[in-house]
């Protein structure tokens, strides 16, 4: 579908004082070459503090940037999610994979958040599962309850617990990843999340559920919330999810051709949250059902 454009704000920070606009933009956006962004610039879409830019301004701190992106047509998604819960503070819906659940990389229309808003016009996800990865998503419909939520929610009191497809056949029936995670280098974004010994830390519990030929099916319980966490503990103990495009051995990034953050072909679900309700005080659970491609593997495993 053809979105309607939109316009990308940021405010120039201090380690960017004194760079030259054309450098900028090709630095923190590295998705585009400086002729790629000159070309925008040329077509006047590109402003800085409200005057259209020409590219050799000095950008100073403070000062607000707008590139004002022409509409453009989306990538194909599945659009269908299914509602899993809903009272008058929290709503929680099961994402498809391949639906992002924010804007990004593309996407715009075609998200989880913009699917959901057409309903619910006031909701904000508590959290949020990468394109890739199916399974439940919290949304609060105030920002009191949304506040309530976020207090509580990578402690102990919040279970979060995944589905995970790993290749290889796992020694263990249980590992504690403890793996810290953080940005290391990437030739095709600068930086991506990945096994870091100086990162943030990280806590994952891995049960095995079934072993295959080749492959592990693993329970995963999440203690903490970094970005594609459970795709990088698993490889960091030499178990990468089966058809990840970018996370290998090690939880680093693939060399050569390797894919992007958002780029799917793994199969990841999250399948059960158990929280106590930020105003009731009841203990909630809600579950989302296992796609058909882990319902074949799971042999009918709950």
């Amino acid at each position: 579908m053809r979105n309607e454009g939109y316009a990308y704000r940021s405010v120039i920070g201090n380690e960017c004082d004194g760079e030259v606009l054309l450098s900028h933009l090709a630095r923190v956006y590295g998705h585009s070459d400086e002729l790629s962004w000159q070309g925008r610039i040329a077509r006047g879409e590109v402003m800085l503090d409200g005057v259209v830019a020409g590219g050799e301004e000095v950008v100073r701190r403070g000062q607000e940037l707008v590139w004002n992106r022409r509409p453009w047509v989306e990538p194909d998604v599945p659009r269908e999610f299914e509602v899993l819960f809903e009272d008058e503070w929290l709503l929680a819906v099961n994402k498809p994979s391949g639906l992002p659940t924010l804007p990004g990389g593309g996407f715009l229309e075609n998200t989880l958040l913009r699917l959901v808003r057409k309903r619910w016009a006031e909701v904000s996800p508590v959290h949020r599962l990468g394109r890739g990865t199916s399974g439940i998503v919290l949304f609060a419909k105030t920002a009191e309850a949304a506040g309530k939520v976020l207090t509580s929610w990578n402690t102990d009191e919040v279970e979060k617990v995944y589905w995970a497809v790993a290749a290889g056949v796992a020694e263990l029936d249980a590992y504690d990843i403890q793996k810290p995670i953080g940005l290391v280098g990437y030739e095709r974004l600068g930086r991506v999340w990945a096994a870091d010994a100086g990162g943030k830390a990280s806590r994952s519990v891995a049960r095995v559920v079934l072993r295959g030929e080749a492959v592990t099916l693993f329970e995963v319980k999440l203690f903490s919330g970094r970005p594609h966490q459970i795709r990088i503990h698993l490889a960091s103990i030499g178990y990468p999810l089966v058809g990840d495009p970018l996370y290998g051995l090690g939880g680093l990034p693939l060399g050569g051709l390797a894919g992007l953050p958002g780029d799917g072909g793994y199969r990841l679900h999250a399948g059960r949250l158990r929280l106590r309700h930020p105003f009731s005080g009841e203990v909630m659970e809600v579950k989302a059902a296992l796609p058909d491609g882990l319902k074949s593997i799971s042999g009918g495993c709950d």
